[in-house]
């Protein structure tokens, strides 16, 4: 099954939106069969976005999915990119 590489970026002024999310964010992922990897950027310290990789049936598949984590569902992502990735080393 094909690889995608979701690239969010929070928007401004969304850590506590973020921080108050984080338990719902947590369970969303932890339902989806195929998280390769998931965690956020860092800034100064703190989040201000995530990256995760899952397994997926496309990218419509996948972007859908996206659509429905708690953190953009909360407004706490700016911009989304998924992308298809393949893993090469590691």
């Amino acid at each position: 099954m094909p690889l995608f590489a979701l690239i969010c970026r929070d928007a401004p002024g969304m850590l506590e939106t973020r921080l108050a999310v984080r338990p719902q964010h947590l369970d969303w992922l932890g339902q989806r069969p195929g998280v390769q990897l998931a965690g956020p950027f860092i800034e100064n310290g703190q989040p201000c976005g995530s990256l995760v990789v899952v397994e997926g049936e496309s990218l419509d598949e996948v972007r859908d999915w996206a659509a429905h984590d708690p953190y953009a569902e909360a407004g706490v992502f700016g911009a989304v990119e998924v992308v298809e990735w393949r893993k090469v080393i590691g």
